[in-house]
C-alpha cells in the first residue's frame, strides 16, 4: 500500500533538487526542502502538546504554509478537519461539537471579522461564527489582528528550526482528513478518511493523469497537487485575493504559462473560455492536459474547450467526498459516446448496479465512514448508471427524480443529450410541483451567442432524442445557472426559483 508521505520521502531521496511546492511567482521548495519542512512541523506540533489522534479544525485558504502544516499535522498522527466558516453559526457550531477538536488553525482576518470587526463581517454578508470563542489551542495564520486569542500560536513558527526532520511514522488506518458533506444542523455528516483511504486515492487520481517528472500542475486543489508530488511534478498555487474564497479564473488562466497541467471547475473553465472566445486571453501555450472535477461535465463545454484549447487533453473526474477518484473519462471519449460516459472505474475501485439501477462502490479508497457511525464497506452513489462494456455510463440520479403523472422522470438521463444539441451551452431540468404533488418540467437553459431561436429548434428535436415522456412542458432561456458551493454544481432549488419567477 502507498503511503503519499513515505512516497514523497522517496522522491526526496531520489530528486532532492527537482521543483516540488511553490506559489506563482516564488521560487518552489525543492522535494528535500519540502519533506524536511513538513518532517520540522510535525515534531514542532509534538513539542507545542499535539498528540496523535488530535483533531484539528482548518480554515486556512489553500497556500504553501498551509499546505505545509496540513501534512505536519498528519505527519504527526494527528487529523485536519476541514470546515467551512460560510455555514453558519448553528452548523458550524453543530459539527464542532461532532468532532470534538483539541486545536483550530484559522486565518487572523477570521478571527478579527467574526470578533471585534463582526459588524463589518455582517455588512459584507458574512455571519461567520466566533472562531476567538473555540476552546481549543488555536494557531492563527497571518500577521497577528484583533480578535485572536491570547496564546494563539503563529503558524509559522512550526516551520521554524526543529530537533529533526525525519517524518514519524503512523498507522495506516489512523484518521488523516474529515470532509463534511451532506447533512442538516440536526444531522451533520463528517466523512472520515484514514491514511490509507487517502493515500489509496491519491494514487489512483495520479494513475489516470499524465502527470510525472517534468511536468508542472497549476492548482489549488490538494486531491491533485498530492498526486502530482507523488509523480515528482512541480505543483504551483495560485494566490487568492485578500478577502475572497474563490480564484478568478481568467486570472488563474492568464498565470498558466509554462504550466503543462490544471484543474477546473466546469464552472470555472466555461468563465476561462468566455474570455478567450472574446479575445481578452490568449490560450495556455503550453497546457497539455485539464482535469475537470467537482461538478457534471458536459459534452457542450467540451465543445468549446477544445475549439479553443485544442492540443489540450481533457479529463472529466467522476468521484463523491466519500470516496475519490471512482472513474476517469477523457473528453474525446465523453463525446464520441451516446450517454453520460463516467469511464471505467479506477484501479481498485469496484462497482456493481443495484436492483433499482443505483451505482454502489467499495475499494481502498473508500473512507472509513461517517464520524459516530459504523464502518462503511460498500457506499450507494445516489447515482444512476449502467454498464457499457467496462465502462459506466450514468443514467439519472434517484434524489433529482421529478415525477409527472406516473412517470419517473431522470433529470441526468437527459440534460448530457440536451447539452449536445448546437446552440446550447448548459441545460438542467427541474420540476415545479403544484398543488397535488405533480410537477411541471421545466427545462432552463443558456444559449450559444448568435444561435437564434434555440427553443424552437429545442421543441422540434427533443421528441426525437429523448422519451417521450420527459419531453419539459416548458422551456426558458436564462443568462446563466445558478451554482453553489466551492465545486460551483447547479443549484437546483436556485433554478426553481428562477424559473418560477420568470414563467411568473
Amino acid at each position: 500500500m502507498t503511503d503519499f508521505l513515505a512516497e514523497l520521502a522517496a522522491r526526496a531521496e531520489r530528486i532532492p533538487d527537482a521543483s516540488a511546492l511553490g506559489t506563482v511567482g516564488k521560487r518552489a521548495l525543492t522535494y528535500r526542502e519540502l519533506v524536511d519542512s513538513v518532517g520540522r512541523v510535525a515534531h514542532n506540533l509534538g513539542a507545542a502538546g499535539f498528540a496523535p489522534g488530535d483533531r484539528m479544525l482548518f480554515s486556512i485558504r489553500p497556500s504553501v504554509p498551509s499546505v505545509l502544516l496540513i501534512f505536519g499535522a498528519i505527519a504527526a498522527g494527528g487529523t485536519i478537519v476541514f470546515v467551512d466558516p460560510g455555514v453558519g453559526p448553528e452548523l458550524f457550531a453543530k459539527r464542532v461539537g461532532l468532532v470534538e477538536p483539541a486545536w483550530a488553525a484559522t486565518e487572523s482576518l477570521l478571527y478579527a471579522v467574526s470578533g471585534p470587526l463582526a459588524g463589518f463581517g455582517r455588512r459584507k454578508g458574512l455571519e461567520l461564527p466566533r472562531f476567538g470563542a473555540l476552546d481549543v489551542r488555536h494557531i492563527h495564520s497571518g500577521v497577528w489582528l484583533p480578535g485572536t486569542p491570547f496564546g494563539s500560536i503563529p503558524a509559522r513558527r512550526f516551520t521554524g528550526d526543529a530537533p529533526e526532520t525525519a517524518l514519524p511514522t503512523t498507522q495506516p488506518d489512523a484518521a488523516a482528513l474529515i470532509v463534511f458533506t451532506s447533512g442538516t444542523t440536526d444531522d451533520p455528516k463528517a466523512v472520515v478518511h484514514t491514511r490509507a483511504s487517502l493515500s489509496a486515492g491519491l494514487a489512483a487520481m495520479g494513475g489516470e493523469t499524465s502527470l510525472a517528472p517534468g511536468a508542472f500542475l497549476h492548482t489549488e486543489q490538494l486531491m491533485m497537487g498530492l498526486p502530482a508530488l507523488m509523480a515528482g511534478a512541480r505543483w504551483a498555487m495560485p494566490r487568492y485575493p485578500r478577502f475572497g474564497t474563490h480564484i478568478d479564473p481568467v486570472r488563474f488562466t492568464r498565470n498558466l504559462r509554462s504550466a503543462t497541467h490544471a484543474f477546473y471547475t466546469p464552472a470555472d473553465l466555461a468563465g476561462a473560455l468566455d474570455a478567450i472566445e472574446a479575445g481578452e486571453l490568449a490560450a495556455p501555450p503550453n497546457l497539455r492536459q485539464v482535469a475537470l472535477g467537482g461538478a457534471p461535465v458536459t459534452s457542450a463545454l467540451l465543445r468549446r474547450a477544445r475549439k479553443s484549447l485544442p492540443g489540450t487533453e481533457f479529463l472529466a473526474i467522476y468521484g463523491m467526498t466519500e470516496i475519490l477518484p471512482v472513474a476517469v473519462a477523457t473528453g474525446t471519449a465523453k463525446l464520441a459516446h451516446d450517454g453520460d460516459l463516467l469511464g471505467a472505474p479506477v484501479r481498485g475501485v469496484r462497482a456493481r448496479i443495484a436492483d433499482d439501477g443505483e451505482l454502489l462502490l467499495s475499494g481502498p479508497n473508500l473512507c472509513r465512514g461517517y464520524l459516530g457511525a459504523r464502518p462503511l464497506t460498500e457506499i450507494a452513489t445516489g447515482d444512476l448508471a449502467r454498464w457499457d462494456g467496462a465502462e459506466l455510463v450514468l443514467t439519472g440520479r434517484k434524489k433529482d427524480m421529478m415525477i409527472r403523472g406516473k412517470t419517473n422522470i431522470y433529470p441526468g438521463l437527459y440534460e448530457p443529450v440536451i447539452t449536445a444539441i448546437d446552440g446550447v451551452r448548459e441545460a438542467i431540468m427541474v420540476g415545479l410541483p403544484d398543488e397535488i404533488g405533480d410537477e411541471r418540467i421545466v427545462l432552463a437553459v443558456v444559449t450559444e451567442p448568435g444561435s437564434g431561436d434555440v427553443v424552437a429548434l429545442l421543441r422540434e428535436r427533443l421528441p426525437k432524442v429523448i422519451d417521450t415522456t420527459a419531453v419539459p412542458d416548458d422551456i426558458v432561456v436564462v443568462n446563466r445557472i445558478p451554482v453553489s458551493g466551492r465545486t460551483n454544481k447547479p443549484d437546483r432549488a436556485a433554478v426553481r426559483e428562477l424559473v418560477g419567477r420568470l414563467l411568473a
